[in-house]
């Protein structure tokens, strides 16, 4: 790798890092803590790539990106920040930046994106962003917030693929922001003066929904909410809006908690043809117990949110995080807004404490979607209640038959939801509850179970 290297950071140890990394990679480099001196150097024609900070001293990294490139027309730039919010990626891919890292980067990584830059002659495209700075203010209603390695990798690739036609499909757990992505998709696009239109069960019915549907996008985006949960003569539906639309109607996003690549083929229950037309991209949201390291930061954004809309002012203990950082989220950046809320309003003075938070978390669900072993918690919640049974008896024993009765009682609600867990696929339900297929048929039918084949996947 060679090449003459600007870097702009006003923390001494990154710019001692990069410099010595890149002079032993077989740069030359420059290196300031001033914008002003980085956009001195542009001027007078040195530097073949820039990695510079957003937050600097004397103004903001993004906003000298359209200068460098109007000064230097195709001199890449890499942005780096610690402001790991979506609006950042999407401005750095707005104003052109070459690449975008958030902090602390990976230097291995950063090395391999420099070396790529010096490699290639890039095309540049001069465009006026002022419209995305006026629209900044609208991600504090956006937590799409976080700087875990799943969550960078989603802001790069929102931003490389909101001003495309490509159909996206966004997947994810309940509660993870799948329409939210979807919305900042649309509000970061070209498409943001058009409408952004939900289709709703009534748009899709009818002779005409589809036209109706169509003609109310007028060029903007169509979300087809939760597309894994439809009956097949919603997805026939849906096929009839993409037929109509062509290639020069609305952008399609569609959102699912269910991986719906496994869901087509001559067994599947997702139609394969629908499925192709939607997945052009898919994003897939991580649950927030996968991306832990994430949970002080949105919990911050809470708690902003919450004082701006006229709550108290507060903050968390060190130990109060610690339980907040344990809890497994099952309900994921929904739910953790819910519990801020809550505590906010709740807690006694202006820290929040450990106690205060175990006894928000513990009225909530305390296991997620996980690989958690919960027989534990599910014995000790089945003695309770057998035990409430019996008090309820007023000192006398229960009928006979309480063994079958109790078997009964709870192997009805099992099957009914392991089915409505697989989609109401028989073959997957036994496998997964360990019993053989036709055992599972006699007592659906034993039980008298309804079996609907369209159903929604946990």
């Amino acid at each position: 790798m060679d090449g003459t290297i600007l870097v702009a950071d006003d923390d001494r140890t990154i710019r001692t890092v990069l410099t010595q990394a890149l002079t032993r990679a077989g740069c030359k480099v420059h290196a300031t803590s001033s914008l002003m001196t980085l956009m001195r150097w542009v001027g007078e024609g040195k530097g073949d790539l820039v990695i510079s900070d957003v937050v600097m001293p004397d103004g903001n990294g993004l906003e000298t990106l359209p200068q460098i490139s109007s000064a230097r027309p195709g001199l890449p730039v890499i942005v780096i920040s610690a402001q790991n919010t979506i609006m950042t990626a999407i401005q750095a891919a707005e104003k052109d930046a070459y690449d975008y890292l958030p902090k602390p980067f990976d230097l291995p990584d950063l090395m391999k994106r420099a070396a790529r830059a010096l490699g290639e002659r890039r095309r540049v495209q001069s465009s006026t962003t002022d419209e995305a700075e006026a629209r900044s203010d609208d991600v504090d209603d956006l937590p799409l917030v976080g700087r875990t390695p799943r969550m960078q990798t989603l802001y790069r690739l929102v931003a490389r693929v909101m001003n495309t036609d490509l159909p996206v499909i966004v997947t994810g757990e309940s509660g993870t922001g799948k329409s939210l992505v979807t919305r900042a998709i649309h509000d970061f696009s070209d498409r943001r003066t058009m409408p952004f239109v939900i289709a709703t069960a009534a748009d899709l019915s009818g002779y005409d929904g589809a036209a109706d549907l169509i003609a109310r996008a007028k060029g903007g985006s169509i979300l087809f909410d939760e597309v894994g949960d439809m009956d097949p003569d919603a997805q026939a539906r849906v096929v009839r809006v993409l037929d109509q639309a062509g290639t020069d109607g609305p952008r399609i996003m569609a959102t699912s908690q269910r991986d719906l690549s496994r869901e087509v083929g001559p067994d599947g229950t997702f139609r394969t043809d629908l499925y192709y037309r939607l997945a052009g991209t898919t994003l897939d949201v991580a649950a927030l117990r996968e991306r832990v390291d994430d949970i002080p930061l949105l919990a911050a954004h809470f708690l902003a949110r919450a004082e701006r809309d006229g709550g108290a002012l507060r903050r968390f203990a060190d130990d109060a995080m610690v339980a907040m950082r344990a809890y497994p989220w099952p309900g994921n950046v929904r739910q953790l807004e819910h519990a801020t809320r809550r505590l906010v309003a709740t807690s006694s003075a202006d820290e929040i404490t450990r106690a205060e938070v175990e006894g928000v978390l513990g009225e909530m669900p305390s296991v997620g979607a996980g690989t958690q072993d919960v027989s534990g918690d599910l014995s000790a919640a089945v003695a309770r209640h057998l035990q409430r049974y019996f008090d309820l008896q007023n000192g006398l024993l229960p009928p006979p038959g309480l063994y079958q009765r109790v078997l009964r009682e709870m192997e009805l609600p099992l099957i009914e939801i392991a089915l409505d867990a697989t989609g109401g696929n028989q073959a997957r339900c036994a496998d997964m509850l360990g019993i053989n297929r036709n055992t599972l048929r006699k007592k659906i039918t034993d039980l008298d179970i309804p079996v609907t084949r369209r159903r929604k996947l946990m």
